[in-house]
């Protein structure tokens, strides 16, 4: 499949100011980072969903993070966008980081969250299992599992609204749709071509993110001359949720600083 055959996406645009998209992770949609626009006044906010999330409908045949990552690049250039900020979370960052090295022109400056090149062997094992098995069993097996990923046990143990939103979010998804995206998952291999990247690179993750993105954040940023690696602490894959105020105090003072440079 090419991006040419995937559903097209809704591109939303709130703010005005230069330029920054946000994409995000797997089993949740735009709205991931409703709490994240409001601190970036001065900036034009763009989100969307991808192939299979939200509302965007799910794609017929497989694909791979090369054709979500084309599809994002012809969204903005679509839409006559020249050159944007680009800021992915785990899914969303294996096409942020692809789209900073196969189209540096339209990438200011790049942060990539909580986000591998390549899954090791067990992870691969456990997106093929997915992609196999959630059409027919749906997402409810998934949701503490993924719960589990993505916020810490103290967290979880309050059950605030943020972990309930999250959990409300994913099992509205759509099985197949996740099934898509996790067969993408399973196949990507960005670890040839991350040391290509050019843009300013700030790397963020959860300090009690599962070891395999724990490691590669600290691998991209030292991969990349100047790249600067954040901790979101205590945190673990959705530390963009469960820590906000570290999260949006280092991605503002990022495209701050990349302002005045």
């Amino acid at each position: 499949m090419s991006a040419a055959d995937l559903p097209t996406p809704e591109l939303h645009r709130t703010g005005a100011g230069s330029p920054v998209l946000l994409l995000h992770p797997l089993g949740v949609d735009h709205r991931f980072w409703n709490g994240v626009v409001p601190a970036l006044a001065g900036h034009e906010v763009l989100t969307y969903d991808f192939p299979g999330h939200g509302g965007t409908a799910v794609p017929e045949e497989p694909y791979t993070i090369e054709d979500l990552t084309d599809q994002a690049a012809q969204l903005l250039t679509g839409a006559g966008y020249r050159e944007v900020d680009v800021v992915g979370v785990s899914l969303g960052g294996l096409v942020a980081q692809r789209l900073a090295a196969d189209h540096p022109e339209l990438v200011r400056r790049l942060v990539v969250v909580d986000a591998v090149a390549v899954y090791p062997p067990a992870l691969k094992e456990q997106w093929r299992d997915r992609a196999a098995r959630t059409p027919s069993e749906g997402l409810d097996p998934l949701v503490d599992p993924t719960l589990a990923l993505w916020f810490t046990a103290d967290r979880l143990a309050k059950g605030d609204d943020v972990v309930e939103e999250v959990r409300r979010e994913f099992l509205a998804g759509d099985p197949l749709g996740y099934a898509r995206a996790c067969q993408a998952l399973e196949v990507v291999d960005l670890s040839g071509v991350t040391g290509t990247i050019t843009a300013p690179t700030l790397v963020v993750c959860g300090e009690d993110d599962a070891p395999p993105f724990t490691a590669a954040s600290r691998a991209l940023a030292e991969a990349l001359p100047g790249a600067e690696l954040v901790w979101l602490s205590p945190a673990r894959h959705a530390g963009v949720l469960e820590q906000p105020e570290q999260f949006q105090q280092a991605l503002t003072r990022f495209l701050g600083d990349g302002d005045r440079a």
